[in-house]
């Protein structure tokens, strides 16, 4: 208890720094990715996590300011030699406000000598006998310790320590291979990955690759469903797979219902979603657990069947593509904690809370226990049938009619983008939604898709650049494929939001701070030395964010700004909101930096 209330302390004070690792395109080898502390010439690491790859990131720090840095390790020893690469990030310092997430961290890394970390700089004082990468894709075998029960007691009990040393991942059990269709599976509070060897064992793997979500089941929901978010981002980046299957066990359904609802119109590959024994309606003992407990584990709070999390689960639609369906357990028996119908953990009312049978297509009931239905041959034997029909479905669509696109994107040397860029396609027909693709350096000159037939404005849009191109007019369908090409010239940029009123446990490590409801913006004022911008609200109901970066324009939306165009050079903010003190700070914009702010908090009213 002394250990869980230290660790939920510590979960309740720390934030979440997330960002990509780019350049050294012939740099393919393992990264480090730190955040410390300058003093007198050293630098202590507040966390560390290793790369097999480029790409993605994510570490864990106190509140406070850190320098973040990441260099190529070709030797493993964790330190940065002479001839590594190394960068460090351009938003120095890097502010961590003791909750939340603070995204849009990249790191460029290059052979040129930087000052601020000199080689010998080491992360750690000792090197890890077994390597583990923390980037999305690496390659772990079913019987790994770090899958085994133990490690997922570890991950609900110790939350906080298992993402500094182990993170949050999604996990290949084999090489990636375009011709199969990815399946993931989402393990339930206090589970692991080996939870679904009966499920991986019967897989058809000649049709299906397992992809295995594997975090902290004792981390709030709400971060972890952005963790998944982040991993699936950087997953469709590497490699725009355009079928996607997810299957989740127990408190495992909730993280993967929150991420569709929050975040899943941005993956229309995923078609398919399979729960099995969710708590849909909560767990009575979490009320209990926090009610009586000296020390709560932070998903209880998510889990209690009054608590916010159970209460909004609904307030959105699952995307109209996906088909989901619902399997529930009864083979629980009468005890004193679950007088009521079960499956010997799961409330047979929570299983079948009505708002999640009302958007099941499906519903199938079994004779087994909460654990049991993963190792039972009639489960699976349905489950297997649902794969095919979603197989079957795809295979009915007017996949023929479909069509690719062929796109370039130059960049002037030295001056990249930092993260990638994404490919937008704006249907001319109002009726259909927009296609948001993230491409990166290695996309240039690839055929991508494929995307459903008709008219299309294209553009290609990256933080901290302007697009030439602003969008090209295309027509998609079956036979040519349209050749598109963009450049991209840094410009200086400075967007951000305002945050909603929010304590730790509304706003905890790894979530993303919503923005605030109810205020009254005047204007937004931004100024230099040699100019003034102003921006006040239009009254506009759409979001045309993504349109007016395009164009160029300076934009506001609700509680969200962004003003582009801007020469490099220091710049007051002034934030007038009625009833508030202005807000005021100063910040300096950089040519090719996103120039993304954290949420600003209002001043006290007035």
């Amino acid at each position: 208890m002394l250990k869980l209330k230290e660790e939920s302390a510590t979960f309740y004070s720390s934030t979440v720094l997330a960002g990509y690792v780019t350049g050294v395109p012939a740099w393919d080898g393992p990264l480090v990715v730190a955040a410390g502390t300058l003093r007198e010439g050293r630098i202590d690491i507040a966390h560390y996590t290793v790369l097999h790859e480029a790409g993605g990131y994510e570490l864990i720090v106190p509140k406070g300011e850190y320098t973040l840095f990441a260099f190529g390790d070709a030797n493993g020893n964790l330190t940065l030699d002479p001839g590594e690469p190394v960068g460090v990030c351009a938003m120095a310092p890097v502010r961590a406000s003791g909750s939340g997430s603070q995204v849009s961290l990249d790191v460029v890394i290059s052979n040129a000598p930087q000052s601020t970390i000199a080689p010998g700089t080491a992360v750690a004082a000792r090197v890890p006998a077994t390597p583990h990468s923390t980037q999305v894709g690496a390659i772990m075998a079913l019987d790994d310790p770090l899958f085994s029960a133990q490690a997922g007691q570890r991950g609900y009990w110790a939350p906080v320590d298992f993402f500094r040393e182990v993170g949050g991942n999604i996990y290949f059990l084999e090489e990636y291979d375009a011709r199969k269709t990815p399946v993931l599976f989402v393990h339930g509070a206090a589970g692991s990955p080996q939870d679904w060897r009966y499920f991986l064992a019967h897989l058809d793997r000649s049709r299906y690759q397992p992809w295995i979500f594997h975090y902290p089941s004792g981390a709030s929901l709400d971060s972890m469903s952005y963790l998944l978010y982040w991993k699936l981002s950087n997953l469709q980046r590497r490699y725009h797979y355009d079928k996607l299957y997810l299957t989740a066990h127990s408190m495992g359904g909730l993280v993967v219902r929150s991420f569709l609802s929050d975040y899943g119109d941005q993956f229309p590959a995923a078609t398919l979603f399979v729960s099995l024994s969710t708590p849909w309606g909560g767990d009575a003992l979490a009320d209990q657990g926090i009610a009586y407990s000296p020390a709560v584990v932070p998903s209880w709070r998510d889990v209690r069947a009054n608590g916010r999390f159970v209460q909004t689960l609904f307030r959105k639609p699952l995307p109209r593509e996906l088909d989901y369906y619902l399997m529930f357990g009864h083979g629980g028996r009468y005890s004193l904690l679950r007088p009521a119908s079960n499956d010997g953990v799961i409330t047979l009312a929570s299983q079948l809370r009505a708002d999640a049978q009302a958007e099941a297509r499906r519903v199938f009931g079994y004779d087994a226990g909460h654990v049991g239905i993963l190792s039972s041959p009639e489960v699976f034997a349905q489950y297997a049938a649902l794969l095919r029909a979603a197989d079957q479905r795809g295979g009915d669509a007017p996949a023929a009619g479909k069509g690719k696109l062929r796109v370039t994107i130059a960049a002037q040397p030295g001056a990249a983008p930092a993260s990638a860029p994404v490919l937008v396609l704006q249907p001319l027909d109002a009726a259909r939604e927009r296609i948001v693709v993230p491409v990166g350096a290695r996309d240039s000159g690839r055929e991508l898709g494929p995307f459903p037939p008709g008219a299309y404005q294209v553009s290609l849009l990256a933080r901290g650049f302007r697009s030439t191109p602003a969008a090209v007019p295309v027509h998609i369908g079956p036979g040519a494929i349209p050749e598109l090409a963009f450049a991209l010239a840094p410009q200086g940029t400075l967007s951000g939001y305002i945050g909603a009123e929010a304590t730790s446990a509304d706003n905890p490590a790894g979530s993303l701070r919503a923005e605030r409801r109810g205020i009254v913006i005047e204007s937004i004022v931004l100024a230099s030395a040699s100019e003034r911008r102003e921006i006040r609200p239009t009254g506009d109901t759409g979001d045309r964010t993504l349109e007016a970066y395009q164009a160029g324009q300076d934009h506001l939306f609700k509680t969200f700004f962004s003003f582009v165009g801007l020469a490099e050079g220091n710049y007051e903010l002034t934030v007038n909101v009625a009833g508030y003190a202005p807000y005021r700070h100063t910040y300096r914009v950089l040519p090719g930096q996103p120039g993304f702010l954290t949420a600003i908090d209002l001043g006290p009213p007035r």
